[in-house]
């Protein structure tokens, strides 16, 4: 087969595909018309379709659904990604046609269940369609079948890890089968993948054995090296792609994004996306707003104890920092007697300080006193989990001496957080301590997730709020 040929054929197998996946999704859309109306309406002489609905949805869903990225290519995507590009692109479809309809006057004429059925058993319909086609996909490439033949060129350890991550994703439809070292470490990698370091003989490797993938997992400094491999490839039917190793220069995972229109990598940003922060933004109201409903009589309880327990307000305040480096005022029960303070000075609680009333001790131990910041997470100036928020004075001190400090302002400081609940609470008497603290913090802010924030707040109610720290 000489090249033309060749790369016809590769054109004209995805083309083929995604005609016969826009025909499937089309039939998927009018049977479950059909479905619904047949679940609406309990007689099939009852049962009505509005037609012209029906074909305007099919018709949408043939011009909109390529524009949402539905029928690109499935190799190394995320399926649960992919199940929300076909959510949105089903809805988006039936406001269109909704729209429409309203346009010419004809929504009166529309069963409102059976328009819900119709959404939620098509849009179910075309989800469970391309999990089974997926995982029918799986099983053939973990058969070692429909495989993307793949050569990696990088730099010592980061050329061996995509390898290793190319090998442990056996349904990603790629394999490794070679690899340019331009830092040599070892002479194979993982499953006796051969490793070169001379280009001609690399290249060779390349041809000779369709190798449909070309991986330049490189740092920026090697732009030469990139150059000469583009160059080398250049009219070869190889897919080039560039995997940059940002290990370097980026401070929390590095993630491409669209910035006015042009492709953009995050080297020093919030590690957390704004769809996350929005997300964290709902949970933590609601979860404030029920816990001072819930807690009201211990709230109310503990605020009478404070004060008869000594001369002086019920909650101290004290200006803190927040995300981006704003300034919010935090609330507490008071736990100290009423005492001067020094301009500038913030002195911490010490074990056995005399400053503490005996309510206050047991507040500080149960950590009851932080009950009031709820208010501050109902007004937007914290979160329920996220980094413990420290005095500005403090804050000051720790960003001089401690790495990495000044990330913590990345998000909004928590109730709770990661560091908490593996021990670093409390007094920060050395610098070891706050160091700890600050690495734990970083650490919940590279691997934030929904699911991480839960565990920390089941972590927090499970071990109890009670810490030999806490004094």
């Amino acid at each position: 087969m000489d090249t033309a040929n060749f790369a016809q054929q590769r054109r004209t197998i995805p083309g083929l595909q995604s005609l016969i996946a826009r025909l499937l999704d089309v039939m998927l859309v009018v049977l479950g018309a059909v479905a619904a109306s047949q679940v609406r309406f309990e007689e099939l002489t009852q049962s009505r379709i509005d037609t012209a609905f029906v074909a305007f949805a099919a018709a949408f869903t043939l011009v909109l659904f390529p524009a949402f990225g539905v029928y690109g290519s499935w190799r190394g995507r995320a399926m649960l990604r992919m199940a929300g590009q076909v959510s949105l692109a089903w809805f988006v479809v039936q406001g269109c046609g909704l729209a429409l309809m309203f346009s010419l006057h004809r929504t009166d004429f529309i069963s409102r269940l059976w328009f819900a059925y119709w959404m939620a058993m098509t849009g179910g319909a075309l989800i469970a369609s391309r999990l089974a086609v997926h995982a029918v996909l799986a099983r053939v490439r973990h058969a070692g079948m429909n495989l993307r033949r793949v050569a990696v060129v990088g730099c010592g350890s980061h050329c061996h890890q995509v390898v290793r991550n190319i090998e442990g994703s056996t349904t990603s439809g790629f394999r490794a089968v070679a690899a340019f070292d331009v830092r040599p470490v070892m002479g194979t990698i993982g499953s006796g993948v051969p490793v070169y370091d001379d280009i001609v003989k690399f290249a060779a490797y390349v041809r000779s054995h369709d190798v449909q993938e070309l991986w330049l997992a490189l740092p920026l400094s090697e732009e030469r090296t990139l150059s000469r491999f583009v160059a080398e490839f250049r009219d070869d039917l190889v897919n080039v792609r560039f995997v940059p190793d940002m290990r370097s220069v980026a401070l929390f995972d590095s993630g491409m994004i669209d910035l006015i229109g042009m492709p953009a990598i995050n080297l020093v940003a919030s590690p957390v996306p704004a769809r996350a922060l929005v997300k964290k933004e709902i949970f933590d109201r609601a979860f404030a707003a029920c816990a001072l409903v819930a807690l009201a009589p211990v709230l109310i309880a503990i605020a009478i104890a404070v004060k008869f327990s000594s001369r002086g307000p019920v909650f101290f305040t004290q200006k803190r920092k927040g995300a981006d480096g704003r300034i919010f005022k935090i609330y507490k029960f008071r736990s100290m007697r009423t005492h001067a303070v020094e301009t500038g000075v913030v002195k911490q609680a010490t074990r056995g300080d005399p400053r503490i009333t005996r309510v206050g001790a047991f507040l500080r131990r149960t950590s009851l006193d932080e009950l009031p910041q709820f208010f501050n997470v109902l007004r937007g100036d914290m979160s329920v989990v996220g980094p413990r928020p420290h005095a500005i004075e403090h804050d000051e001190l720790y960003q001089k001496v401690v790495n990495g400090y000044i990330h913590r302002y990345r998000i909004k400081p928590g109730i709770t957080g990661w560091a908490q609940i593996n021990g670093f609470r409390g007094e920060t008497d050395q610098i070891e301590k706050m160091q700890g603290r600050v690495e734990h913090d970083l650490y919940y802010l590279r691997n934030w997730s929904f699911g991480l924030d839960m565990r920390i707040v089941a972590a927090t109610i499970a071990k109890g709020l009670v810490h030999s720290n806490a004094y």
